[in-house]
């Protein structure tokens, strides 16, 4: 298969997102899941705004950059967008960061492993997508290193009621966002790409905007108070975690199958361990490296 711009843009996305999970951990203490959630898709939109409109500009040619056209889409594929916004990031997001402070970034990482499944059964069915023997064999590296990695080697202190309800959250998490990439991967083929960008997001703040209208207990979650936001690692999170990430994510599904994408985006689990033994000064023990071993000969045989 080789490795190309759609490979390199899913493993850039599994950086990317592991720098942000880290800091929607903490931010987690302070601020409930649905504010962080529209406050950082907020902030994003904004981005992507500047960035469409940065790119419709003289600008862009002054840059050396691509000049964007204004779109033709048709109601449809608008429609297909602002769904998977509202799907993939409005549900799916609030969900992960609700059940990432149940149960912690640790088992949260094993959740995560569904996604990939997910994705390759969903493109199975729907896309006609089929993976070689090698990239399957890949496949069963990458799972085998990510549960090497996450498993759990004792029992944490976790109510255990707390603990099924934040796995089945952030199983439904996976799922969610696995059926929101799978629905606009032909749209994100055939379409201009930061136009779909700039619908997705917006569907995901009209959704969130009206989850909270509608729903009592979701209104309660946005009341509940915190620590005062702290503005620079917010930004610092939504763009890294968020801009970034997300905008790398869409285009490796541009650009490679969705069932490759899927897998290489799982890797995001070993940027976590590294970035934690860099940064953080956690011990990279026997388990951590054959973890790390495994999940990187599997990314190798997927782009062999």
């Amino acid at each position: 298969m080789g490795f190309g711009l759609g490979e390199t843009l899913s493993i850039g996305c599994a950086l990317t997102w592991a720098v942000g999970v880290i800091i929607y951990k903490r931010l987690g203490e302070d601020i409930p899941p649905l504010r962080l959630c529209l406050l950082k898709n907020l902030i994003v939109l904004l981005m992507v705004t500047a960035t469409v409109a940065v790119l419709l500009s003289p600008l862009a040619t002054a840059f050396g950059l691509q000049r964007l056209e204004w779109p033709d889409f048709g109601l449809p594929t608008v429609l297909l967008a602002l769904a998977s916004g509202l799907i993939g990031i409005a549900v799916a997001d609030t969900l992960y960061l609700r059940a990432l402070n149940r149960v912690g970034a640790g088992r949260m990482g094993v959740v995560g492993n569904l996604y990939s499944p997910f994705v390759i059964v969903l493109s199975f069915l729907f896309l006609g997508e089929r993976l070689s023997l090698l990239q399957i064999c890949g496949f069963m590296l990458v799972m085998a290193g990510l549960f090497v990695v996450n498993g759990p080697t004792r029992l944490d202190q976790v109510d255990r009621s707390a603990l099924r309800r934040g796995v089945l959250e952030g199983a439904l998490a996976m799922a969610l966002m696995a059926i929101a990439i799978v629905m606009i991967k032909r749209t994100l083929e055939a379409e201009p790409f930061w136009w779909l960008v700039l619908l997705r997001v917006s569907g995901a703040v009209l959704g969130l905007v009206a989850l909270v209208a509608v729903s009592p207990a979701l209104r309660s979650d946005w009341r509940r108070t915190g620590r005062p936001q702290r503005w620079g690692t917010l930004l610092a999170a939504a763009f890294v975690g968020q801009y970034l990430s997300m905008s790398m994510w869409l285009a490796g599904y541009k650009y490679t199958d969705a069932s490759i994408a899927s897998i290489l985006n799982e890797t995001a689990s070993i940027f976590i361990l590294v970035l934690a033994a860099l940064f953080l000064r956690e011990a990279l023990g026997r388990r951590s490296l054959l973890g790390v071993t495994l999940t990187f000969s599997g990314v190798a045989c997927m782009v062999a």
